[in-house]
């Protein structure tokens, strides 16, 4: 008799079995922590938001919508474009964690799974540039205290909010903010929320830099799946391109710039909005923002068409009348 009803109960058993191990899944039970999405597969980045600063990269002396406060403002006025091309300790360092995610570089995702749990780990990134490689930890661990070692990709977790990745990163040793001198330090911390709509990545970006930001920096950049990317290797050999004293590190001391109102005068805006702050970042800023330093050009002679790497030229051809 029992025979006959433990066989009898086989078929209930083997439907309840796969909907419990799926139950257990979606309640964090066993298989991960909740709803959880993969963003692995290869990605290209897409440059309709920021094209000019992030593919040729931005003019000089434009900190026009940058939080930075006054320590920010007076070392990116220091800042002289040949700089990489005479100090070869610039030439071959990589991107930091938080600006890969804004620069210019292919991507490539994929997840580290526990063999005997099949719990996610954590996800791993290379993007092209340098061949950088990120790890952004799910497995609940702690972060460093603050004196442990700085890196260029910095010490990441990730947490799921819903369906939306939230990374957060420490640790990371200082870098630029944006490729015209504003820089970043080594105190701050980086949230990102990663969300995944189809074939696209959407990463908005949160700055928190004491040393450098008077207010938080967000910025968002997205990304398209490309199934068929293939990454060369990453090589660089650093050489002087610029012949100079050896030791020589170009700069401008305080107030010796004399690029400061060229990106004002090429752009008809005014000079005091291109020195940033919080101020500049908010649409009422243009009611008190003054009058252009020099008259607006009488049609659009720098950046007129940006849309991707192969058209975003300083001479590229302007837009259909």
């Amino acid at each position: 008799m029992r025979i006959k009803l433990f066989l009898a109960a086989l078929p209930l058993l083997s439907i309840s079995l796969p909907f419990s191990l799926h139950a257990q899944t979606a309640l964090g039970l066993g298989g991960g922590a909740g709803p959880q999405v993969d963003f692995s597969g290869q990605w290209e980045s897409l440059y309709h938001e920021d094209g000019p600063e992030r593919l040729p990269g931005p003019e000089l002396g434009d900190y026009l919508g940058m939080p930075i406060n006054d320590a920010g403002r007076l070392r990116a006025d220091s800042y002289d474009a040949d700089r990489i091309s005479v100090v070869t300790e610039y030439q071959c360092r990589q991107h930091s964690g938080d600006y890969s995610m804004h620069g210019l570089s292919t991507l490539r995702i994929w997840r580290e799974i526990d063999p005997n749990t099949q719990k996610l780990i954590a996800f791993r990134t290379h993007t092209g540039f340098m061949g950088m490689e990120r790890t952004i930890w799910m497995d609940g661990r702690p972060h460093p205290p603050a004196w442990a070692n700085h890196s260029w990709q910095g010490f990441s977790t990730g947490v799921w909010e819903g369906n939306m990745l939230t990374v957060t990163t420490t640790h990371l040793k200082p870098n630029y903010t944006k490729r015209n001198g504003i820089p970043s330090s080594d105190q701050r911390k980086i949230t990102e929320h990663w969300t995944l709509h189809g074939n696209y990545i959407t990463v908005v970006i949160y700055d928190e830099d004491p040393v450098i930001l008077a207010e938080p920096l967000i910025r968002s950049s997205n990304w398209v799946r490309d199934p068929n990317q293939r990454m060369a290797p990453a090589f660089c050999e650093p050489a002087p391109e610029v012949p100079m004293p050896v030791g020589t590190v170009p700069h401008h001391l305080p107030g010796e710039n004399p690029f400061m109102t060229e990106v004002a005068d090429w752009y008809g805006l005014p000079a005091d909005a291109t020195r940033g702050g919080p101020q500049t970042m908010y649409p009422e800023y243009r009611l008190k923002m003054g009058a252009p330093h020099k008259p607006a050009p009488a049609k659009c002679e720098r950046f007129c068409f940006c849309t991707n790497l192969g058209d975003c030229q300083l001479k590229g051809r302007p837009p259909a009348e």
